[in-house]
């Protein structure tokens, strides 16, 4: 599985939508299943298109968080409902191995960060690093900022290394 983040906000149609949808294609295809936050945006059009060609979709949601939100995206295929943001966040990195960050907000810079902090300390301990990708330039300014501007892929995995992983 890997664990997709992106926003909420998507919408059906535009760009950033259809991006989102190559990408769930383009996972299943190449034998991975998808874990996301399980609602609308990116992750449904991820979601949509990982169950397009038949992959596994877990949607992790927090129903008490989000009230607003009444189910979980049709493509879902597993729903898991986390009681607080900290354990849904867990529950995705769990089942995860890999990250994709999309474009998002708050939650998705987040979860980049959560993403990147356990690789680096996983890098002190020489211990596996979780292959994790930031999809999108506005993503430089956040990990430049983080940063103090050191380079994120001394501690992020590459790409490559998410296509050996099962």
């Amino acid at each position: 599985m890997v664990a997709v983040f992106g926003s909420s906000a998507t919408e059906p149609g535009s760009n950033a939508w259809e991006e989102a949808e190559t990408v769930g294609r383009l996972l299943a295809e190449a034998g991975f299943g998808v874990v996301t936050g399980g609602y609308g945006g990116s992750m449904e059009a991820v979601s949509k298109g990982v169950a397009e060609r038949n992959g596994q979709v877990v949607g992790i949601t927090a129903p008490a968080l989000f009230p607003e939100r009444t189910a979980a995206n049709p493509h879902v295929g597993l729903l898991i409902e986390a009681e607080s943001l900290l354990e849904r966040i867990g529950a995705m990195f769990d089942r995860a191995c890999g990250v994709i960050a999309l474009p998002g907000s708050i939650g998705t810079a987040t979860e980049l960060a959560i993403a990147w902090n356990l690789n680096h300390i996983a890098r002190h301990n020489d211990a596996g690093r979780l292959p994790t990708a930031a999809v999108g330039q506005g993503w430089r300014t956040y990990t430049n900022s983080w940063s103090g501007g050191w380079e994120p892929s001394r501690t992020m995995s590459s790409r490559s290394a998410l296509a050996r992983r099962p």
